[in-house]
């Protein structure tokens, strides 16, 4: 008597194989989040122009994403091939060590990203407030057509 067990779709597979590709390089794209931090944090220290940390920033804040995107690999590739068609093998995956211990990294770095990007990230004064038309932002431009039709 045969038994008949489901495969995985052929998406799922490849979506397995790329993301174990990507969790391959976690080490390096830590690395990389760590210098991104360590430029923001001398930066902020020895008082740089705000250009400069902004530009530091924005390098911080790409990192994070791309480290948010390999742990979300990393994860799902910890979970298997089964749970990219199955909510149920998801769950189960979730609950092994494994699982959790990817979880709460993705969960920690998506916290710092969101941390940063609410309060790390200086903002450009306006130019709009010099008068320079060219640099005018799309608040500025919605106003003066506001203004225009009453």
């Amino acid at each position: 008597m045969a038994f008949f067990r489901p495969r995985v779709s052929r998406e799922a597979e490849v979506r397995y194989h790329a993301d174990l590709e990507i969790r391959k390089d976690f080490g390096d794209v830590l690395e990389k989040l760590r210098v991104a931090q360590r430029r923001f944090q001398e930066a902020k220290a020895a008082g740089a122009a705000l250009p400069e940390l902004r530009e530091a920033a924005l390098g911080l804040d790409a990192a994070l994403t791309q480290a948010l995107r390999a742990a979300e690999a990393g994860q799902r590739a910890t979970y298997g091939v089964k749970s990219y068609d199955s909510r149920i093998a998801r769950r189960k995956a979730k609950a092994t060590p494994d699982g959790a211990l990817w979880t709460d990294e993705v969960n920690r770095l998506r916290t710092l990203r969101e941390a940063h990007r609410l309060s790390g990230i200086p903002r450009v004064p306006r130019a709009s407030k010099t008068g320079d038309a060219a640099a005018l932002t799309p608040r500025d431009v919605r106003k003066g057509l506001a203004a225009a039709h009453h």
